[in-house]
Formats: structure tokens, sequence, C-alpha cells
């Protein structure tokens, strides 16, 4: 895929150890999706392959404090959701 130059709006279903992380274009068409491990710096590198300003949807479960600091310093405009609440479509297939 040719690199997408809009905005782009990210998934995260946190977890304890590891988390699933989806990018998606305006239109919902998925540009990417991966698993990692939680690390500041791992996720730092996810979420600036996101352009600048990205929409985040971050699951508001156990711990999620950490990754919000870290992706508002990161530029993303974070929007927490009940975890009972997030669409399963967003999630990895």
């Amino acid at each position: 895929m040719e690199a997408y130059a809009g905005q782009q709006f990210v998934g995260i279903d946190l977890h304890r150890r590891r988390s699933v992380i989806v990018r998606q274009t305006e239109a919902g068409e998925q540009l990417s999706a991966v698993r990692l491990v939680n690390d500041p710096v791992a996720l730092g590198l996810e979420i600036d392959q996101a352009g600048p300003d990205p929409e985040v949807v971050l699951e508001a479960t156990y711990g999620w404090y950490w990754a919000v600091d870290l992706l508002e310093q990161h530029g993303a405009r974070v929007h927490l959701a009940h975890p009972l609440g997030v669409r399963p479509d967003f999630r990895r297939s």
C-alpha cells in the first residue's frame, strides 16, 4: 500500500503485558494491525507512524493511565472507551 497521508484513527486494545494497535484511514480502511509488548518506546514508535494528531480510542481498562500520558506526549488526541462499548470489528481479526 502506498503511504497514506490523511488523518489516521487508531484503536488500542490495551492489556497488561501486550496490546493490539490498529490504524485506519478516515474511510475505515485498515492500514496496520500489530501486537506489541507494553513498552513506552514501542508504543511511541507505533503511534508516530499514525502521523500528526491522530485520533486514538483506548479502552479504559486497568492500567491505562501511562498509555494516555504517552500518547498525548506524541500528539495524539485520546478518547477513552468503556471496555464493553468497543466495536468488535475494530479489533484485530
